[in-house]
């Protein structure tokens, strides 16, 4: 499967805060989210085991209640259940990697 991402639509969520679903099939899928300069993603946590890759800009990091500063080419891994959130420090874009799929994101 090849995904071309000009054609994948962009989804608003938070204020300054939009997601394209670029690739998904079996067990996996891989999300690009773009954040303005200060937008967060809310602390959250849920059952999917995701891996994170900072494509541009940088963000502060919560990830079990610890803050760090990551950026251009910085990758995290998420446990299942584990708690997480970023704040971006500039334009930003972060590359999520899930599985299972998020279904959630799939039924709005």
């Amino acid at each position: 499967m090849i995904v071309f991402n000009e054609k994948v639509e962009e989804e608003s969520l938070e204020e300054g805060v939009s997601r394209k679903i670029i690739a998904r099939g079996g067990s996996m899928m891989m999300v690009e989210v773009k954040f303005k300069e200060g937008a967060k993603g809310m602390v959250h946590s849920h059952p999917h085991e995701q891996v994170s890759y900072i494509h541009s800009g940088s963000f502060e990091f919560e990830l079990k209640g610890k803050r760090k500063k990551v950026s251009v080419g910085d990758s995290i891994y998420i446990a299942p259940g584990e708690s997480h959130g970023v704040v971006a420090l500039e334009d930003s874009v972060i590359i999520d990697v899930f599985t299972p799929q998020r279904e959630d994101f799939l039924f709005k």
